[in-house]
């Protein structure tokens, strides 16, 4: 039925963070027109997880050595948070030039992006 997933990030400097996404997260993309750029992202996976608060979305890139995709970004100049184990994984997040966090994790939960069908 579905063929993608299509994720939208909201920043208060659009062309800085698309630039970090290409430049610097290396991630392929295409012009959309007008430079509004368009990027391949990994395999990903959806959950959905209950909140006493109101519902919303959250978007993670995820790794499978924390240690090392921070020891990468680091030596390009990224602002990386400090990772926290969670019972999950181990969390960071990176600083976008927007000052933006964006999540990334290790999971250390079974996965679903690499299931078949």
């Amino acid at each position: 039925m579905f063929n993608a997933s299509h994720v939208i990030l909201y920043s208060a400097d659009a062309e800085a963070d698309r630039a970090f996404i290409r430049d610097v997260l290396q991630f392929a993309g295409v012009d959309a027109g007008g430079g509004w750029l368009i990027f391949k992202l990994p395999p990903s996976e959806i959950a959905v997880h209950p909140t006493d608060g109101p519902s919303k979305h959250e978007f993670y890139l995820m790794c499978d050595d924390i240690g090392k995709t921070m020891a990468q970004l680091t030596a390009n100049g990224v602002t990386v948070s400090e990772p926290v184990n969670q019972r999950w994984g181990l969390l960071a997040s990176v600083t976008l030039p927007s000052g933006a966090d964006l999540p990334i994790y290790q999971p250390l939960h079974p996965t679903a992006f690499d299931l078949e069908g």
